[in-house]
């Protein structure tokens, strides 16, 4: 329609949410169809935290708050950074609002003109790109490889470095690939910014948490202190806290930068929900005996669906640090002809042919940047895992 912006001409729906919905779609009508797509714990959200948010309601905390945050979510927040990171912060310097999604997006429109390029490691986060274009910027696309587990090296950093660069949008543990980045390996990367004092440093940490393995989460400011003026360091509670409808995510970084980012939300949304912040500030002040058992859950269903998918003929899954999702390869899929009579072109016919055949929702690699994979959220039962995996044995089996 010809009155519609030309900057929307720019983006596309999120796949992830596309691919959710279609399963949806297809149980509603009586389709058996098991739904790998969506990136959302399965656990209910901790009563400590549920009995804070119904204690608010009870109490008329039910008002309009500070733009950016209740002064008790910024402490709880500046205390979050410094327990877990090492990070030291005062309440003016943080942001709070709908989901870490909302300030990656309002970071961008504060500090983008046209021009401006953000450095974006693949596999990305599938909204990553299309925000830096809304905000009138160039996604700079580096693009990682299985071969170094996904991660971004300091070659890769180095080479999609320009004058015109102002961000990196860095993301460890990763979606969709569940990389996580040990210190040794952000400190090269982080050795490469202090080459080049133009660029600031966007970390999204919204998967801090969930580690497996003894590995030990580290965040850019932690792991190069003078990097702490030029990084942008969010986070939320949807993942760990599994507060994924509360829409509570925060950030921390310069004054000026958190006030830039304020005007924004000033003149869109405002506030996020009172109930949910106070919620939020039990999930980061009350306890956090929950999280290992969760994560633990998590462990086992991750080790089951890499061995399971490991064993699917032209397919192979790296073990991931964190996150709950994997990203296996498909080369040698590509090529083959489905028992439906589909041709796997490449990874979205892949996808799309074993959701229409085998009833299994998954989001296509080329949506995150790298082919030809797909990735799987394991944030589900146990015995739907099982399932899901032995369907996708069958439908490569017969690939043809």
């Amino acid at each position: 329609m010809t009155f519609l912006s030309a900057t929307l001409a720019r983006v596309k729906p999120s796949p992830t949410i596309a691919v959710t919905t279609k399963a949806r779609e297809l149980k509603a009508a009586g389709k058996d169809v098991i739904g790998l797509g969506a990136g959302e714990p399965d656990f209910d959200t901790p009563q400590n935290i549920k009995d804070a948010a119904i204690a608010a309601i009870n109490a008329g905390k039910t008002k309009y708050t500070a733009v950016d945050g209740l002064p008790e979510l910024k402490d709880a927040i500046c205390a979050k950074f410094k327990r877990d990171n090492g990070l030291d912060y005062t309440p003016a310097q943080v942001t709070v609002g709908t989901g870490g999604k909302q300030v990656l997006y309002n970071a961008l429109m504060a500090t983008l003109n046209p021009g401006d390029e953000v450095v974006i490691p693949a596999p990305y986060w599938v909204s990553y790109p299309d925000m830096v274009l809304l905000a009138g910027g160039t996604p700079v696309v580096a693009e990682a490889s299985s071969q170094t587990g996904y991660k971004l090296t300091p070659e890769q950093l180095e080479a999609a470095i320009t004058p015109k660069t102002k961000w990196l949008i860095f993301n460890s543990p990763s979606n969709p690939t569940g990389a996580g980045y040990a210190w040794d390996e952000l400190k090269a990367l982080t050795d490469v910014l202090m080459r080049h004092p133009h660029v600031w440093v966007m970390s999204d940490d919204m998967y801090e948490h969930l580690v497996y393995d003894g590995f030990e989460f580290c965040t850019p400011a932690q792991v190069e202190p003078a990097l702490y003026d030029r990084t942008l360091t969010v986070n939320g509670v949807s993942k760990a806290y599994a507060m994924t409808g509360w829409r509570i995510g925060y950030a921390a970084g310069p004054e000026q930068l958190i006030g830039a980012i304020r005007k924004v939300q000033s003149q869109s949304t405002s506030n996020p929900s009172s109930i949910s912040q106070w919620a939020a500030v039990e999930a980061l002040n009350g306890t956090q005996d929950f999280i290992p058992v969760n994560n633990e859950t998590f462990r086992r269903r991750r080790d089951l669906v890499v061995s399971m998918l490991n064993a699917c003929e032209g397919i192979t899954c790296p073990t991931p640090e964190g996150a709950f999702y994997v990203y296996p390869m498909i080369a040698g899929c590509i090529g083959k002809t489905s028992a439906g009579g589909t041709k796997i072109d490449d990874d979205e016919t892949f996808a799309t042919a074993l959701l229409e055949e085998k009833g299994v929702a998954v989001v296509f690699g080329a949506a995150f940047g790298l082919s030809p994979c797909f990735r799987v959220s394991y944030a589900t039962s146990d015995d739907a895992l099982k399932t899901a995996c032995t369907r996708i044995q069958e439908f490569c089996a017969t690939l043809t």
